[in-house]
């Protein structure tokens, strides 16, 4: 099986050769394409090139219009009929340019005749820079050049290397690219005087060149290993001083030392001399990682610098932290005894604690009253204690590692917004970059010489109202700067940030918000619940993640509008933060429902609504609401009827608005007990009561019917009253009567005569006369007459009241029957009737007519002339 394949392997090149010859045979059979002076040219140079067909080629199927054709990478550069042409061509690309020669047939068609390369370079330029080395004692020699530019041409370089005794080696290398060759020779220590030239030659078909010789030593080219198996011991556990140890050739006379922090892109170098594989080094910083890396030499003068070592990291002791801690608080009252102070604290630099910080030792203690101090012990940067608000407090705090504490930093713990003369004024942020707030502000306007110093404090919001995501953050600023830079933010994160102002035990601040970077939100609050309360819609919501608030919010919208409705929605903003969660909503229509979302809006944006909800409000009455007012109307229309005048008036009112159908009725004067007493009244008036009737119940408007009035003279058993004509009465004025008191005697005993009926009737009727003149502008008579202590009971009817026990009333001694004298009319105050009730039987003469006294409600305003 090993034998075929070597046979085969043999076979290959033999074919290969065969093949490649084959097809030089096809294809300039025709005929031969030959090139002067050479076919490899330097840039720049000419060349000729002739094309000829060999004879008896026949050419039977093309014309006797034969044309040469010469291609230069297939682009036609000369043309000629006939059997053979010559063509200079000149400006030929370094590199290999190939021409073909072809036959062109009258028909399109074309012969390949025969074709040639033509390689354009240039002559090799000399070598530079030739250098030599020994990698270490038991190294071979190796050197290196630099070849110049690319000739385009095959070139071959050879290294040759003399010693004494007419010593020599050489190697060459083909390769287009080589700049390198190993000898594979060693140089010993031996013979450290003996000098060694060495020189490159490069050599191609247009010339050769050959670099400057180069002569040396062996401690000239020797580079020693680099050194290896690197400690380093730190002596007690101290970095006073510490001792690096490391490995490397017998030969080695110089060292070099170069180290740095883990962190620092800068070396610090150290030469040491015959040190034999150790150094010493007293600068290292405590508790710090550093890099070593270690050169040898093998003489001060003469050879090279070995390579770097690998590095050694390793990190230095711990020492006692020197550095004081930046401390601050915070001081929210609890209630009205009790206070809650937070103290938050900076981490110390690496410098500065120069170890692992273990733990931070907090005190706090009340100074005015010399109470035990307070202290704890933390892995924490911030501490918390509930104490009392009385008294001044002060606090310390301090770092500590495995050597030591750091001194304590303390701090008077004082109201940082107590003082409103120490609040800056016109304080702003605004952001000029991605991840960083410029804050701005301005001192007091009445103590900023009083300024100590400046605090910015930020922290990051999430929710609503203040609630404030820890750790809290914050820069001491000096008193002649009024801007901060904050860099250590979030984008699209809202921050509230405060500027305080410290001047000895006293502070003042102002605040506002601020963020590096925002859009508009990327969603909406999520409404949670919908309440009625007191007919109005209390709404509560959920508060958009943080991760989704984009930026400082600076309102909330809560939107609705009537189901299925094409109407624009309603809306109404509110301030962010000023409502926590819930907020009402008034004026919604009882009975109908409608569907509500909210939105959140940033300076740059609304944001998407969020979730819907229907509500449909069901309008209960409020129970309290409704007593209390109806409590106030009874109150106010009490109040108003307790006046007279207005009780009047709205009597006059209610009376004159009244419809017909409401009348009441007139009392029957058959009903009343004067009538069934005095039976002979009854019949006498009877007969003009059905004449009445008659009259009025006739088709046609009768004429009108003339009463006479017989009035009889009579000695009233009152006192006489002068008041004054009736005219007055009539135009609204108002009249004084006066009484004179006459005395007047009855005879009870004496039976009753038609006479006394007669003066009975007229007497009554004379005060039914009365009654019926008081008008709604008629006073009550004077209160000390006698009538207004007699009981009287009353029968209503249309128009008013008549008094009913008539027969209680005391009767008159005698009567006059003389019809020609006019009695005096009698008058009753009985202060108990409406003046409303009763209309005015007013009359210039004796006479009264049914036109002039109307029954009903109509009564109450008389109609007709006076």
């Amino acid at each position: 099986m090993a034998h075929a394949v070597r046979e085969c392997s043999l076979a290959l090149p033999f074919l290969t050769m065969w093949l490649l010859i084959k097809a030089e045979i096809d294809v300039c059979k025709r005929g031969e394409v030959t090139v002067k002076p050479a076919r490899v040219i330097s840039l720049g140079s000419a060349v000729n090139i002739s094309c000829s067909l060999k004879p008896n080629q026949g050419f039977w199927h093309c014309s006797r219009s034969n044309k040469l054709v010469l291609y230069k990478f297939n682009q036609t550069i000369y043309s000629h009929r006939g059997r053979s042409f010559t063509a200079q061509v000149t400006d030929l690309p370094l590199g290999t340019t190939l021409f073909v020669c072809k036959m062109a047939c009258a028909h399109g068609d074309e012969i390949t005749v025969c074709g040639v390369e033509i390689s354009v370079g240039v002559v090799p330029e000399q070598p530079q820079n030739l250098s030599c080395v020994q990698k270490g004692e038991h190294g071979t020699v190796a050197c290196t050049w630099d070849r110049g530019r690319d000739t385009h041409l095959y070139t071959e370089y050879t290294l040759q290397l003399t010693g004494p005794k007419n010593v020599s080696w050489q190697k060459r290398c083909s390769d287009h690219y080589c700049s390198h060759l190993d000898l594979e020779i060693n140089l010993t220590p031996e013979i450290p005087g003996s000098q060694f030239t060495a020189k490159t030659i490069a050599k191609n078909s247009l010339g050769s060149s050959s670099s400057i010789p180069l002569t040396f030593t062996f401690l000239d080219i020797v580079r020693p290993l680099p050194p290896w198996d690197i400690k380093v011991n730190f002596l007690n556990a101290s970095v006073s001083r510490c001792s690096i140890q490391w490995k490397d050739e017998q030969q080695v006379l110089l060292n070099r030392l170069r180290y740095r922090p883990h962190n620092s892109r800068s070396w610090n170098m150290v030469n040491a001399t015959n040190v034999k594989g150790r150094h010493d080094l007293y600068d290292l910083k405590p508790f710090t990682e550093y890099e070593f890396q270690i050169s040898s030499k093998l003489h001060l003068y003469k050879g090279s610098w070995s390579d770097w070592s690998k590095s050694l990291k390793t990190q230095t002791p711990e020492e006692k932290p020197t550095g004081m801690l930046d401390v601050w608080y915070m001081k929210q009252n609890i209630d009205d005894n009790r206070q809650q102070i937070s103290l938050f604290w900076k981490n110390l630099s690496a410098s500065e604690a120069r170890g692992k910080i273990l733990h931070y030792r907090v005190t706090l203690q009340e100074v005015t009253e010399r109470k035990t101090a307070l202290q704890n012990i933390t892995r924490h940067t911030a501490w918390t204690w509930v104490t009392p608000r009385n008294g001044i407090w002060t606090a310390g705090v301090s770092a500590a590692n495995s050597k030591g504490s750091s001194p304590p930093t303390r701090v008077n713990v004082v109201e940082l917004c107590g003082t409103v003369l120490l609040a800056p004024s016109q304080v702003s942020a605004s952001s000029k970059a991605v991840n960083t707030i410029v804050v701005t502000w301005q001192p007091p306007e009445h103590a900023a010489s009083a300024v100590d110093e400046y605090v910015v404090e930020w922290r990051a919001l999430w929710g609503t109202g203040g609630y404030l995501q820890q750790p809290l953050s914050w820069l001491r600023i000096p008193c002649y700067n009024m801007s901060a830079l904050i860099s250590e933010i979030k984008p699209n994160t809202c921050y509230e940030i405060y500027v305080h102002a410290l001047s000895e035990g006293q502070a003042g601040c102002s605040s506002t918000q601020g963020n590096s970077h925002h859009t508009a939100p990327l969603s909406g609050p999520h409404i949670n619940a919908i309440t009625e309360e007191n007919g109005n819609l209390f709404i509560s919501w959920n508060h958009i993640p943080v991760q989704e608030q984009m930026g400082c919010i600076l309102h909330y919208r809560i939107y609705w509008k009537e189901r299925d409705s094409t109407l624009k929605p309603l809306f109404r903003e509110i301030p962010y933060g000023l409502y926590q969660n819930s907020y009402p909503i008034n004026g919604l229509q009882p009975r109908v429902t409608y569907v509500l979302w909210m939105t959140a809006l940033t300076a740059a944006g609304e944001s998407p609504q969020g979730n819907e909800r229907e509500f449909c409000l069901q309008g209960k009455a409020n129970w309290k609401a409704f007593v209390a007012s109806s409590i106030s109307v009874a109150i106010i229309t009490v109040g108003i009827f307790s006046v007279r005048h207005f009780r009047q008036k709205v009597f006059a009112v209610l009376s004159a608005l009244r419809s017909q159908w409401c009348s009441r009725e007139i009392p029957d004067p058959a009903n009343s007990t004067w009538a069934k007493k005095y039976s002979l009244v009854e019949e006498k008036t009877q007969l003009s009561v059905e004449r009445f009737l008659m009259t009025w119940t006739s088709p046609e408007e009768p004429e009108p019917l003339i009463i006479s009035e017989v009035l009889y003279k009579v000695t009233p058993v009152f006192r006489h009253a002068r008041c004054p004509s009736w005219l007055g009465r009539e135009h609204g004025t108002q009249s004084h009567c006066t009484f004179k008191e006459e005395d007047t005697r009855h005879s009870a005993s004496s039976p009753q005569s038609p006479s006394t009926l007669t003066a009975e009737t007229s007497q009554l009727v004379d005060m039914y006369k009365v009654l019926g003149s008081r008008g709604p502008g008629t006073k009550a008579r004077n209160p000390t007459s006698p009538m207004a202590v007699i009981t009287v009971d009353y029968l209503p009817n249309r128009e008013g009241y008549l008094p009913s026990n008539i027969d209680d009333l005391p009767l008159p001694e005698s009567l006059s029957t003389n019809p020609s004298e006019d009695p005096q009319p009698q008058h009753i105050s009985l202060s108990v009737f409406s003046p409303g009730f009763l209309c005015p039987l007013t009359s210039r003469d004796e006479r009264l007519t049914l036109d002039q006294l109307k029954m009903g409600c109509n009564s109450l305003m008389m109609s007709g002339e006076p």
